[in-house]
């Protein structure tokens, strides 16, 4: 049976268009679908465009540290549209640079919904279709509203780059590293944040004291969290005001015709204007907000796919379930990134495109690696995390913990209180090092470097020979002799 492309590849997010160049670099002929804007999530509406939002949320407190170290700095406002000019022309610039790789490499993009007809067939909106040996889904996902009462009046994360101007005040529901870095971003900007989670420590799954570090300093910074808490009831507080509200991902996942994610709506999907929001909790408080974001979860984009018509199985968050090679019960349909949602990291996508791409036309079966995966979470300050937490840790076998918590001197010296981790999870059994955790400035760049050496499987007696860089924050990950506790 002759077909029109060896590979179609649904989605155009990092692990689609790797897959995709790589795959034509085999010399096999590829296509590619993509509804809204090349480059996915990471790229338009999560960690490219949320990290730059973190750098110019970070330079209120630098004015604040330059005056303590001699500077003449005088505190100025932030301009939001300014920033969010500059922004849009970066994300513009981005996406033209995916389409110029993918175009580059001999790979043919289609800017339509699609979906699958069978096993070897793809369908446009316009009903077109098109047919492939091999068909690869990397349609990422999409941020979702809780189940509660007029939900629709609130924002979720895609949203948050797309507002006209920012609001004066916001309550964050959720208690993720979504919702705990955009608590941070829109506190450094100068909005009142308020946070809402209903555990009992936010970062759940992270390390215990290392969380418990990260949710200490953001409420120094004058973040309002509250734990064990909730919405009982949120209600517009007023007839008169309007709060804009976005079409996002779960729209476009039902297979509707898709909003351009930079097009903002003017009334809500249930055309309800929006404005100051009146909010009931679970603590028994009630306050208003000029808006709410809810930061309280993700799903895979699988519905209306024709996916289960075809024999893939879905799993029961709506995940696309895959063998350890990426592969779907429909021997030619494979899935990676967030749709399968094994990992859902960026880098991780790009490995398992990688992988799929060995497997399927290198001839050279190949299993994405999933295990020690370094990662950040960009709250102010950052947290780094590789391995085993230590409660996990404990929990398998007998460990010894080293761990400090001191002001750096930049800090200090500033006269902050703000203070840092790092600590080290060790085997007693082999000395290797299980887990690394730190809560510090630029964390996210230290473990990436430390990640190296924990998936080496180097040995706490490793660390120890390398001699410190001194005065540094990290010189304490070479430095400390002696175990705080074993367990």
């Amino acid at each position: 049976m002759s077909f029109d492309y060896d590979l179609f590849v649904i989605g155009g997010g990092s692990g689609g268009v790797r897959a995709a160049r790589m795959a034509a670099a085999e010399g096999v002929k590829v296509a590619l679908a993509e509804e809204s804007r090349m480059g996915g999530t990471c790229v338009i509406r999560g960690c490219v465009p949320k990290k730059l939002m973190v750098f110019a949320s970070g330079y209120r407190e630098e004015m604040v540290d330059a005056r303590a170290y001699g500077w003449d700095v005088q505190d100025g406002a932030f301009h939001w549209d300014v920033f969010s000019t500059h922004l849009n022309k970066e994300l513009d610039r981005l996406e033209q640079a995916y389409r110029g790789l993918l175009d580059t490499s001999g790979v043919e993009i289609f800017d339509s919904r699609a979906v699958l007809a069978d096993a070897h067939t793809v369908k446009f909106r316009n009903g077109v279709t098109k047919t492939a040996k091999h068909i690869l889904v990397a349609t990422g996902g999409h941020p979702v509203r809780p189940d509660l009462p007029n939900a629709h009046l609130g924002i979720v994360s895609d949203d948050i780059f797309h507002l006209p101007k920012l609001p004066k005040s916001i309550l964050i529901v959720g208690g993720g590293y979504i919702a705990c870095e955009f608590a941070c971003i829109l506190n450094g900007l100068g909005v009142a944040v308020t946070q809402f989670y209903r555990g009992a420590q936010v970062l759940r799954g992270f390390d215990d004291e290392a969380r418990g570090l990260v949710a200490e300093m953001m409420r120094e910074s004058g973040i309002d969290l509250h734990v064990g808490t909730n919405i009982v009831d949120m209600a517009p507080a007023g007839a008169d005001h309007t709060t804009p509200n976005i079409k996002t991902g779960s729209d476009a996942a039902m297979g509707a015709p898709a909003a351009h994610p930079d097009a903002l709506q003017a009334t809500t999907k249930d055309g309800v204007k929006g404005g100051p929001i009146r909010v009931k909790s679970t603590n028994g408080h009630e306050a208003v907000f000029d808006q709410v974001l809810f930061a309280t979860g993700r799903a895979p984009n699988t519905e209306g796919m024709g996916l289960a018509e075809i024999g893939v199985e879905i799993g029961r968050h709506g995940e696309i379930m895959v063998d350890d090679y990426s592969q779907t019960a429909v021997p030619s349909v494979y899935a990676i990134g967030d749709v399968t949602n094994r990992l859902q990291l960026t880098p991780v996508a790009i490995r398992e495109g990688m992988a799929f791409v060995e497997t399927v036309f290198k001839g050279n079966p190949t299993m994405p690696d999933h295990d020690l995966v370094p990662s950040a979470i960009f709250t102010q300050p950052e947290m780094g995390t590789i391995g085993l937490t230590e409660e996990a840790a404990r929990a398998q076998e007998e460990i010894e913990v080293y761990c400090t918590s001191f002001r750096p001197m930049q800090q200090a010296f500033a006269g902050k209180t703000g203070r840092v981790l790092m600590k080290l999870i060790v085997s007693k059994t082999n000395r290797r090092v299980l887990g690394c955790h730190i809560v510090a400035p630029q964390a996210g760049e230290m473990i990436q470097l430390v990640g190296i050496a924990v998936k080496m499987g180097a040995t706490k007696e490793d660390f120890d020979r390398v001699v410190a860089v001194h005065p540094t924050m990290a010189e304490e990950l070479v430095t400390m002799r002696n175990p705080l506790r074993s367990a």
